[in-house]
Parts: C-alpha cells; sequence; structure tokens
C-alpha cells in the first residue's frame, strides 16, 4: 500500500473581525485581527513541520468582499510561506470572497493573476488533478454556488424564492454529479466546496453571512466515490457522516467571532487521504477565549459581594468576558460599572450586561373573564395599533363572520 496524501484542510478565516478588540499601535493592526492572523500562522507552521502535500482552504479568507489591503498584505505574507515551502495551496471562493457584480475579481484572485507558484484559486466549479509527493489527488473545487452563475436569466426571473433555491441546490447536485463520472477510480479523490448542507448544525456565522443560502442535501455528498469531502461555510467543526466513509467535514473556523461560538472547539483538519482507507483527526488551536459569567443577586442583600464571590474563582486572562447580572431596579444604582469593571480587568475585553427586572404590568388588567371573548380582544388589539375606528369595524364584522362558521361548523 502506498503512502497516504497528506492534506490539511481549514476554513473561514473571516481576517478583518475586529469586534472586542483595540487598535494596537505598534502593529496597527487591530487586536482581534491579530488574533486571527496569530491562528493562520500556526496552520502555516503545522503544514511545513509536518510536510503537508497539499493544503486546502475551504473559503472565506475575509470579512467583506472588499478587505482593506493591509488585511490582503497580511493574508497573502502568510500564503507566501505555503508557496515558498513548494506545497500545493487551494484557495477556494467562499460567498465573502465573491464581489457584488460578476466582472469585478474576487478579494483571493491576485494570486491566480500573478501566478503564484504552488497557489491555485478556485473561482469555479472544477476537477482539478493535483501532483503530490505521494502519488495523484483528484480535487472536485465547488465554490461558493452564486445563483446568477448557475441558472440562466429566464430561471432566474420566473422563479420565486423557494423555488430558485431548490433550483440551486439541485444545480450544484448536478455539478457533483457530473464531476463524479470523470473520476478515476484508481486514484484518491476529495470533493472541497463551501455551501451549507441540509444536515449540519448552524451557529452564529449566521449573523455574519452575505447573500441568501442554499442547503445542498447530505445524500450528494456521502457518496463512496469520494475518499474526503472537506467543507467550509459553517463555522462549527463537525462529520456530517460520523462512522462512515467518506467523512463529510466542515473544519469550522479558527477564532469565535462572538459568544455564539463561545463553547465551541477551534482548528483544522489533518487528513491522511488514501483510495478507500481515509484517516483524519482534528487539530484544535489556541482560539482566544469567550467566557460568560451569570450573577443573579435578586434576594442578594449585598449584589456587589455576589458579583465579587461569583468571579472570585474563574480566570478571565486575555479572554472576551461577558458579566450578565440578574438585578431589581432597586439594586441598579448600586452596582455601578466603576465598581464591576475592576473585577474583570484580567480579561483581555470585557462587557457587562445588566438584566433589569421589570414588573409586567397587565394591560387587560380589572376585566372579568367572560368579557374576554375574541372579538373583545381583537378590538383592543387593534386599538392598540392605533387602527381607525371605521377599519376596527370591518375587521370586526369580518371575524365575526369567520367565528360563526367555526360555530356552526
Amino acid at each position: 500500500m502506498t503512502d497516504p496524501i497528506r492534506i490539511l484542510h481549514f476554513a473561514d478565516l473571516h481576517i478583518g473581525m475586529e469586534n472586542y478588540g483595540r487598535m494596537d499601535p505598534e502593529s496597527g493592526l487591530n487586536r482581534r485581527v491579530a488574533d486571527f492572523l496569530e491562528r493562520l500562522d500556526e496552520v502555516v507552521a503545522y503544514a511545513i513541520d509536518h510536510e503537508a502535500d497539499v493544503v486546502l482552504f475551504a473559503g472565506d479568507a475575509f470579512r467583506t468582499r472588499s478587505p482593506n489591503p493591509t488585511h490582503q498584505r497580511e493574508f497573502a505574507q502568510r500564503i507566501r510561506r505555503l508557496s515558498q515551502a513548494e506545497i500545493p495551496t487551494v484557495l477556494l471562493v467562499g460567498n465573502h470572497d465573491v464581489p457584488v457584480m460578476e466582472q469585478r475579481a474576487s478579494s483571493i484572485e491576485i494570486f491566480a493573476t500573478l501566478n503564484v507558484p504552488y497557489v491555485t484559486v478556485a473561482a469555479r466549479p472544477g476537477l482539478l488533478c493535483i501532483e503530490t509527493r505521494h502519488g495523484p489527488l483528484q480535487l472536485v473545487t465547488i465554490p461558493y454556488p452564486v445563483r446568477q452563475r448557475m441558472l440562466t436569466r429566464e430561471q432566474f426571473r420566473q422563479m420565486r424564492q423557494e423555488a430558485l433555491d431548490r433550483a440551486v441546490s439541485e444545480a450544484v447536485v448536478s455539478l457533483i454529479e457530473g464531476f463524479v463520472a470523470q473520476l478515476d477510480p484508481k486514484v484518491p479523490a476529495v470533493l472541497a466546496g463551501h455551501f451549507s448542507v441540509d444536515s449540519a448544525h448552524w451557529g452564529s456565522e449566521r449573523n455574519i453571512m452575505i447573500g441568501r443560502d442554499v442547503a445542498v442535501p447530505i445524500s450528494a455528498l456521502a457518496d463512496a466515490v469520494w475518499d474526503y469531502v472537506a467543507l467550509g461555510h459553517i463555522h462549527q467543526h463537525q462529520d456530517l457522516n460520523a462512522g462512515n466513509m467518506p467523512p463529510v467535514v466542515y473544519a469550522g473556523s479558527l477564532e469565535r467571532v462572538d459568544f455564539g461560538e463561545e463553547k465551541q472547539p477551534k482548528g483544522f483538519c489533518w487528513v491522511e487521504v488514501q483510495r478507500g482507507a481515509t484517516t483524519w483527526r482534528y487539530v484544535e488551536v489556541p482560539a482566544r477565549p469567550f467566557i460568560t459569567i451569570r450573577v443573579d443577586v435578586r434576594a442578594e442583600t449585598h449584589p456587589l459581594r455576589a458579583v465579587e464571590q461569583a468571579l472570585a474563582d474563574r480566570d478571565l486572562t486575555g479572554a472576551v468576558a461577558r458579566l450578565v447580572v440578574q438585578m431589581t431596579p432597586e439594586q441598579e444604582p448600586r452596582l455601578r460599572d466603576a465598581d464591576l469593571s475592576p473585577l474583570l480587568s484580567a480579561a483581555f475585553f470585557a462587557q457587562i450586561n445588566r438584566d433589569v427586572e421589570r414588573v409586567k404590568r397587565d394591560r387587560l388588567d380589572g376585566l372579568e373573564p367572560e368579557m374576554m371573548t375574541p372579538l373583545f380582544l381583537l378590538e383592543r388589539y387593534l386599538q392598540s395599533k392605533g387602527k381607525p375606528d371605521a377599519e376596527i369595524a370591518l375587521y370586526l364584522a369580518e371575524a365575526q363572520t369567520i367565528f360563526a362558521e367555526d360555530t356552526e361548523a
């Protein structure tokens, strides 16, 4: 048996995320941007130190489609290291890399334009045959499916949104099936894509998504013709075909975007591909920790002391910390930021959220239950919305007809 082909699979860098950060005067970069670049440094070092045969980046290099030149420079310097190490590197175009207009270049197209050695930009679906130090590899690339490219303008104009989503999903499946027919069954084959899969678990990446998302069925990917399926787009690391072949894996992002990813590990995948006998493992990176501390002081006589005790044994060193304090309105003046902020001083960044208990007023207070008929409640609702009396009368007349029909039925 030949030696396996060693692939480093990572995705979703999103260089340019600056939330929960501050400017570093020495580098001129936001410290959170530096976090993301440090994670990329670790990926590059690992690939070189472990003599990767291929580095596969499954899309979304930057936070926006038009990254600033400094962020582009920092990304390019690190990809250049892989090129100098003569490691074939494939950069898949993700939804954050796709330009607004089709005629414009993507944020990573410069590598193809300059013909950087050993670097391939996969901006279109295709079948790559890569000669590695351990033999040939077939790599099918499916970048983020842009509907204008997948469907004709006539189809796009005539379809409703749900039908359009289905059509794009079906077009992706058809593309994959077309490439399957071209594969040499004797040569290891990997499918790389940047899209969502219908069985995947989503996280906070929906909050920063660019473009409408289309899901591809897992049945189109869990095909024994593939030795590994490398996915990007969803930030939570997961194997959608766990325990079966082929592995269908989202590498996940390298850094946490917000508190929605607080409990998620971050890292990349080290894959050893052999025809019908692929193995892989997840390599976790030291992403900046996000920590939420929730303290309920509503029943406390000394609320500040209760917060101090809750934080006493928490190590917040270098973390993005969020303190959520549940309190009564009477306690609020006694819990000042000036008193709470020093308790979070070890954190890299800290925010204080006040969850103040408010008394809910019953807008129907004083009414007898028998008065609360459906028509009465509807009338009160319409009045609360400021509807004119004439319009309310029309609504009530129509509702009375519907209620009468239901009674007769």
